[in-house]
């Protein structure tokens, strides 16, 4: 399928967000997702993910997620120097502004022509955001690839108890873990899965990937797995689309 790549900049109360917008060629409107990037921001690997995504008839947007300080317009290398980068970019972000940036995107994304329905899905970092994407109404379905912090409200500068306020989602959740990530182990994940049932939401998709790395869906370095990275995004495609 061709693509379609644009880069976009989204007005916000903290100035304008950098976003690579990814679509289907053809007639649309398709249906939206709001995709977050891990701590590396909008990466190739990233948007090799995003693109594949695109190419099963998503709309996909990528905005990044530290648009406002010193990281903005900045790709980070998988390096030691990058990963200190982009923790210290996560550092300085309060909840407040995270949430304030994603409704931003989810205005921009609902006053598109071109999108019928909005998703969202996140990676790592980008999975607990992609979790307080689905408090939104506007959220359909979301999902969300080892997202860290959910057991212990880390994100960025302040606590952030998004599994408190599980409750709040009422679109579909899915939720993907690899068996061998450490920023998530079993006890981590136990307590994630129980949360979200103490908050009535028994309906969700849980996937433990055996083997799994922390992400493992990004296809640079050691930690890729590429056959689970095929069955996770089938299954996410499958998902959003409801089957």
């Amino acid at each position: 399928m061709k693509l379609h790549e644009d880069e976009v900049r989204v007005p916000s109360r903290d100035g304008n967000i950098r976003a690579v917008v990814i679509s289907p060629g053809g007639r649309g409107p398709h249906p939206g997702v709001l995709l977050y990037s891990d701590i590396f921001q909008l990466t190739e690997s990233t948007l090799r993910t995003a693109r594949r995504l695109a190419s099963h008839g998503f709309l996909v947007c990528a905005p990044e997620i530290y648009p406002h300080g010193d990281l903005a317009g900045v790709a980070l290398e998988f390096d030691d120097a990058g990963k200190q980068a982009g923790l210290a970019g996560a550092a300085a972000t309060t909840t407040e502004q995270f949430d304030a940036d994603r409704v931003a995107v989810l205005d921009h994304l609902q006053g598109r022509d071109d999108v019928s329905q909005i998703f969202a899905t996140g990676f790592c970092l980008g999975g607990h955001l992609a979790f307080r994407a689905a408090f939104d109404s506007r959220v359909e379905a979301t999902v969300c690839f080892y997202p860290t912090g959910l057991q212990d409200g880390a994100l960025g500068a302040d606590d952030a108890p998004s599994i408190a306020d599980a409750g709040n989602i009422g679109g579909r959740l899915m939720i993907v873990f690899g068996s061998q990530d450490p920023h998530v182990p079993p006890d981590a994940r136990l307590y994630v899965v129980s949360a979200l049932y103490a908050a009535g939401l028994t309906d969700v998709e849980l996937h433990l990937y055996t083997g799994g790395e922390h992400a493992f869906m990004r296809d640079v370095g050691a930690r890729h797995d590429p056959v689970l990275t095929d069955l996770a995004l089938a299954e996410a495609v499958a998902f959003l689309r409801g089957r």
